[in-house]
């Protein structure tokens, strides 16, 4: 597990010119190619969210996306605990379903 911070080494974006994330429009949806298979996009997304960050693309979601789910999800203090936590239960069924 990553401590916080240090996951940014291994993002798929790090040796991306960072403009590139921070762009309007429909190029959201080309910035958002880069965090597709990603090994940290779940460390990258709960930063943004965490701390309400309201510019770029961060985990794989648009600015407007990220706004929609922190409006929908007001109950959620920690959002990294929360997204960690669903994907611990989305690889132990991947991991049920295969074997």
């Amino acid at each position: 597990m990553f401590e916080q911070g240090d996951w940014r080494v291994n993002a798929a974006c790090r040796d991306q010119n960072p403009d590139q994330l921070f762009v309007r429009g429909a190029e959201q949806r080309k910035a958002r190619m880069v965090c597709f298979g990603c090994p940290v996009r779940t460390e990258c997304l709960s930063e943004a969210l965490d701390n309400k960050i309201e510019f770029g693309v961060w985990g794989g979601m648009t600015e407007r996306e990220r706004r929609a789910l922190l409006r929908r999800r007001p109950d959620v203090r920690n959002w990294r605990d929360l997204l960690e936590a669903a994907r611990q239960d989305y690889s132990g069924i991947t991991e049920f379903q295969v074997s």
